[in-house]
């Protein structure tokens, strides 16, 4: 066994030194139905060119946005990512850096990490932003977790506009370390009111803007809210783009903001990997999870870069740490301040008004169709419509002719069979007229 050189007898020497009965033992915090109850359903060991051709089989059975018209979001959006910045991310210097364990020899690595929590800062109407998460969904849940050291209280009221998969990530984190969720029902027509939900042993509300379901809201009155009850409010952004055109958080009153930064400079990659975007007011600062980095000179006066705020608590004693990140999705900011540079203030501005048009138009000839309601007043790219039947079975469907036309809600909340008929459908600057036409067309078909 060329890469599994243990034999037997070692395996039980490393079980016995730990005192484990078994190496299944060792996953028992796994649940078990997410454990496999047999060998995964793939061949046998082959040569490479054969697992080169396998591979190249299964790959073909995937339908990408990039081959088909797609109105695919839920929190994953497909923009148009100029080659320079593919480009320059794959520079040896830059592909090949890693975390800086010594910041005083990784300047440039610095350098742009400094760049990129600047250009987060302006973007959230913050003051303070880290470098970096690994994703919204885990940056949300620290953010729930920061605000309760700040506060000192263990409960969190959580939007039912929150992302599915957000919400589950904080929920782990939850069970795990013993704070009280305070989940509210999922909410297509947003109309929750998440102000009432709010009592002394509050630490914060977690809100998304836009919503899950698309709704663009003025975040102010729950803001004050929150605060009059002495909690935070954390602020979610899963569609970085949208920042080009509504309000930050910041200006709402928020006091942490967590974001998905997929959109400016990453691809959708089937999933990752993707960057989570934190920011927060500077009084905060030593309760933020992740890396801090400072600008300062050195002895000569010359400009210089540093980890900041970086106790050694964060590396070596768990226990009293702020965060256990221990590592940062490095390429994958540089990537976005790659992007967000090229595009500049002006450029940012326009492509979100561009996203904001299209969507417009697609939510204009929706809505014409008969059987279809866009439910929406207001929303950014991405809207929620009701379809009178099973979103699931149209957007099979609807693959099967080779139009992705959008994310059924019940796929993200399995068993909800109120939210079966609706169906979220975002467009972005990648939209043309023809696709729109295709959609029309073929959902028209679907629904009358």
């Amino acid at each position: 066994m060329r890469y599994l050189p243990h034999t037997e007898a070692d395996r039980r020497a490393m079980l016995q030194a730990i005192g484990t009965p078994s190496v299944d033992s060792l996953f028992r915090d796994v649940p078990e139905a997410a454990r496999l109850k047999g060998p995964v359903d793939l061949p046998a060991h082959q040569g490479e060119l054969e697992v080169e051709r396998a591979i190249q089989g299964f790959a073909a059975r995937n339908l990408g946005t990039s081959a088909a018209p797609s109105f695919l979001g839920a929190g994953a959006y497909r923009h148009h990512v100029p080659a320079a910045a593919d480009h320059l991310i794959q520079r040896g210097e830059f592909l090949t850096s890693y975390t800086p364990y010594q910041p005083e020899v990784s300047q440039g690595t610095l350098q742009y990490l400094f760049e990129f929590q600047t250009q987060v800062a302006l973007l959230t109407g913050m003051e303070v932003a880290n470098a970096s998460m690994y994703d919204g969904a885990s940056a949300a849940s620290e953010a729930v977790m920061m605000a309760n050291r700040v506060t000192r209280r263990a409960r969190a009221v959580v939007s039912g506009n929150l992302h599915p998969h957000y919400r589950e990530a904080i929920a782990t984190a939850a069970r795990a370390l013993g704070f009280a969720v305070d989940f509210a029902a999922p909410d297509p027509e947003g109309k929750e009111d998440l102000a009432a939900r709010i009592d002394g042993q509050t630490s914060c509300v977690v809100v998304q803007n836009p919503g899950f379901f698309g709704q663009v809201r003025d975040l102010s009155k729950l803001a004050a809210a929150a605060h009059a009850r002495g909690a935070l409010l954390i602020a979610v952004v899963t569609e970085i783009v949208s920042l080009g055109a509504i309000a930050p958080p910041g200006a709402m009153g928020a006091d942490i903001v967590a974001a998905e930064g997929q959109s400016i400079g990453n691809s959708l990659g089937f999933g990752g990997p993707y960057v989570g975007l934190f920011a927060t007011q500077e009084k905060y600062v030593r309760q933020m999870p992740g890396r801090l980095c400072g600008q300062t000179v050195d002895a000569d006066g010359q400009r210089g870069f540093v980890l900041t705020l970086s106790t050694r608590e964060q590396h070596i004693r768990r226990e009293k740490a702020t965060s256990n990140i221990c590592t940062n999705s490095g390429l994958c900011a540089l990537a976005f301040t790659v992007h967000l540079t090229l595009l500049g203030e002006a450029g940012f501005t326009r492509l979100a008004a561009l996203n904001h048009a299209k969507a417009v138009q697609l939510a204009e000839r929706l809505e014409s169709l008969p059987g279809v309601k866009v439910l929406n007043d207001t929303f950014f790219n991405e809207f929620t419509v009701r379809l009178g039947r099973p979103a699931a079975a149209v957007v099979e469907n609807l693959a099967a002719k080779r139009i992705l036309a959008g994310v059924p809600v019940a796929r993200l909340y399995p068993g909800r069979k109120e939210l079966a008929e609706l169906m979220l459908v975002a467009a972005t600057e990648t939209t043309t007229e023809a696709d729109m036409d295709a959609l029309a067309k073929a959902l028209g078909e679907e629904v009358r």
